[in-house]
């Protein structure tokens, strides 16, 4: 098994240490042997040959996904592969892949098949399969948490470097919690649903898991591309100019009250969560009591009225036809619908904007919000007792989150005193995914746990603090040359009063040039980002003349290394220092239009 991030599987393959083909055969056959239920199919040796075939033709540095085993819930299509959402006799075989899937796979990711669901991923166990209970990656007795229950599975076993999941419910979120691993509940629409077989449209995202945080951001830069074909698609509106906080130290974190927190007896996880409470106020953070309630009202709108209806609509020929062909299960949670009218239908959504205006208004007096991921776990044996109850208490804490168009994080935050994995979430407004993802990073750097299931820790990397001032700012167009070789935000924060900032003339346009002034020099919004120390030469190895490497002074009296512009530079170029920064100067309406 590997527990690689994707930067040290591209060093790897760059060095020598490995090389593609023998590596991803060797996955292919990781996946074809394993026994946790978590595959319905894989590709062949012939089919890996052919992606293999076709990426060779590119260079490494063409590719950010270069070579990065993947896998994909199978209710997403995978032309070659057929698609059975967990039901055999639902079967059909696409011509085409889910347009996520293309965009993986132009930028060099390799799948290497299908994954294990809950059937039309209706559920949060992974028990509801034909295919098997997909059995957790820590004790096979165990739940792995579903829908997306085999690609979590895959991930934290470390049969692939990431997976893509489904969210409607949970279903990204609570098997990441149960495996050890990161899962990323996007806001809705950002990542295409097209070629995903829906459970309710309106609400379904995909989603990925990994074992680092820092992948979550290579893949995201990839995939949150605006798909014209998709209706319920929404481009990436993060605005240039916003500076949401992205460290733990001074994040306003709200807590729900204690009485609104449900564990179900289990004192173990309540322990842990405890635990993950006590890590971020040493981070820095500030806790705010939070009243989840309304969340928790919210929530429970997702199984009656217009969402179960969406379910049945999304299945309505199928199931009409033979509802047999279900899961026991199944056929209950959705034979529901027939009996709902279309006045239900609209009572339920008058509700939920009842309920989004005040969630809305209380989100707004904190960063992110934290929770358990799900309040307990679950022998397989006791959801097969009791599966509708169960699966209930497992959806305490998520089934809100898709209702009232908010995205989260799944994050790993321990184990209980039986080695069992306990996961927490942070969730915001809709368009905060890059702040949970940068979140993310903090933690895994600062809280060393075990990757997944591997018992192995993550070697510790030496890093160089690095300041940027212009293009390499976080959502802009070059941060992806930060992102791509592992680095993550620190701070924002600003220069000493003694720089001016330049919009530099030539080619390329809009480059900032950042200038120390003794006199006449004012504060510049800058950002520190920390850089592994062996990507530093290909980092600067981007970066034209007349820019360099220098030490700038912070406002903190601190020095660290950053980009700044040789005064030949200054030949013809726009001083904008009275912008106080890049974002700023950008968003004027001198330069927007």
């Amino acid at each position: 098994m590997t527990t690689l991030t994707m930067t040290q599987l591209q060093t790897a393959y760059r060095s020598g240490t490995l090389s593609v083909r023998p590596f991803l055969h060797q996955q292919l056959q990781l996946a074809q042997a394993d026994t946790h239920h978590a595959w319905i199919s894989t590709i062949t040796a012939e089919q890996l040959d052919r992606y293999l075939d076709a990426l060779s033709a590119y260079d490494i540095d063409e590719l950010p996904l270069y070579g990065v085993p993947f896998a994909i819930k199978d209710n997403i299509d995978l032309a070659g592969l057929a698609t059975t959402a967990g039901c055999e006799a639902y079967r059909y075989h696409p011509e085409h892949s889910a347009f996520v899937v293309e965009r993986l796979i132009a930028a060099g990711a390799i799948p290497l098949g299908k994954t294990n669901l809950d059937q039309f991923a209706t559920g949060l166990v992974g028990t509801r399969s034909p295919w098997g209970a997909t059995t957790n990656s820590f004790d096979p007795e165990y739940i792995s948490g579903g829908s997306s229950a085999g690609s979590a599975v895959a991930v934290a076993t470390g049969q692939v470097l990431f997976a893509l999941g489904t969210d409607t419910a949970g279903s990204g979120r609570v098997p990441a919690a149960f495996n050890n691993i990161y899962g990323l509940k996007p806001t809705k629409g950002v990542l295409s649903c097209r070629g995903v077989v829906p459970a309710c449209r309106s609400l379904d995202c995909v989603t990925f898991f990994t074992c680092h945080g820092e992948d979550l951001a290579f893949l995201y830069q990839v995939a949150a591309s605006y798909d014209h074909q998709d209706s319920y698609a929404r481009p990436d509106i993060h605005p240039i100019h916003t500076v949401p906080k992205t460290t733990f130290q001074g994040l306003r974190i709200g807590i729900p009250q204690p009485d609104q927190l449900n564990f179900f007896g289990n004192q173990a996880y309540q322990t842990s969560f405890e635990q993950v409470i006590e890590k971020l106020t040493a981070l820095g953070a500030e806790l705010v009591p939070f009243d989840l309630s309304p969340f928790l009202a919210a929530a429970k709108l997702l199984y009656q009225g217009p969402w179960v209806a969406e379910r049945y609509a999304a299945i309505q020929a199928f199931f009409d036809q033979d509802a047999s062909r279900c899961l026991p299960v199944i056929q209950t949670i959705i034979g529901q619908a027939e009996q709902l009218s279309a006045v239900d239908t609209f009572r339920g959504f008058y509700q939920l904007k009842d309920y989004q205006v005040t969630c809305d208004a209380l989100l707004d007096n904190v960063d992110v919000v934290l929770t358990p991921t799900a309040g307990t776990t679950y022998t397989i044996e006791a959801v097969n007792q009791d599966p509708v109850t169960l699966n209930s208490n497992l959806g305490y804490y998520t089934n809100f989150m898709n209702l009232l168009d908010y995205c989260a994080i799944a994050i790993p935050g321990g184990f209980t005193e039986t080695a069992m994995p306990f996961g927490f979430t942070l969730f915001g407004p809709a368009f905060s995914d890059r702040t949970l993802m940068d979140l993310a990073c903090e933690w895994q750097q600062q809280i060393h746990l075990p990757v997944g299931a591997s018992g192995q820790y993550l070697p510790q990397t030496s890093h160089l603090d690095l300041l940027v001032c212009g293009a390499h700012m976080q959502g802009l167009p070059l941060n992806h040359q930060l992102t791509r070789v592992g680095a993550t935000l620190k701070r924002r924060t600003h220069t000493a009063e003694n720089y001016r900032l330049y919009a530099l003339a030539g080619d390329p346009p809009q480059r900032p040039g950042l200038v120390r002034r003794e006199t006449e020099g004012t504060r510049i919004e800058v950002e520190i980002w920390s850089v592994p120390v062996q990507a530093i030469g290909a980092l600067l190895a981007q970066i034209p003349h007349p820019l360099g490497l220098g030490t700038v002074e912070l406002a903190d009296g601190d020095w660290v290394k950053g980009f700044i512009c040789e005064p030949i530079g200054l030949s013809n170029a726009t001083d904008i220092s009275d912008f106080g920064g890049w974002r700023s100067y950008l968003s004027s309406s001198s330069v927007q239009g």
